[in-house]
């Protein structure tokens, strides 16, 4: 358990092959499933969305938990976290964390199915901190939503990609 989260062992990749060679037929397995729901922590005393914590999407009863760290760290997780069981341990912290089933970038694509699941790798034509990340992204009929590495915490993008990605299809 990490950060008071029940079932939360993440093991973080660094790199496309590292994180293709651990997850590529399980992704690439979520496509033609429904996305059913959702969790993400948020605070109970103002509602703010703690996106150091994974994003838990449920497709049809298989569960992917992304979580991105540092400047370069991806974990998926499969199955593992409990969403129903109380966030423990931030007893030193003025805030309660809790799980929520509301993210408005999140809401719109609940009940879709997924057409696909690409590995997107940060490569812009000049050179910043953030080149060489992986993005997990979900294509739906309606859009795409991303996991992106908000460089140390999580960053829910929706819409086409920004060009500067190279799209790594992890096929069938």
């Amino acid at each position: 358990m990490r950060m008071g989260i029940s079932g939360f062992e993440p093991s973080f990749l660094v790199g496309v092959e590292a994180v293709q060679q651990a997850h590529r037929p399980r992704l690439a397995a979520l496509a033609g499933r429904r996305l059913t729901g959702f969790a993400v922590v948020r605070f109970v005393e103002d509602g703010d969305w703690y996106a150091d914590c994974p994003v838990v999407l449920d497709f049809d009863g298989v569960q992917a938990e992304v979580c991105h760290t540092k400047l370069d760290e991806l974990s998926i997780g499969w199955n593992t976290i409990d969403t129903t069981a109380a966030i423990t341990g931030w007893e030193w912290f003025e805030l309660t964390p809790h799980w929520t089933h509301q993210h408005e970038r999140l809401e719109p694509f609940v009940g879709q199915e997924l057409r696909e699941v690409t590995l997107l790798e940060w490569r812009p034509p000049h050179h910043d901190l953030a080149a060489g990340t992986v993005t997990v992204e979900f294509a739906f009929a309606s859009g795409s939503l991303r996991i992106v590495n908000g460089l140390d915490e999580n960053r829910i993008d929706i819409g086409p990609a920004d060009p500067d990605y190279i799209r790594h299809e992890l096929g069938p």
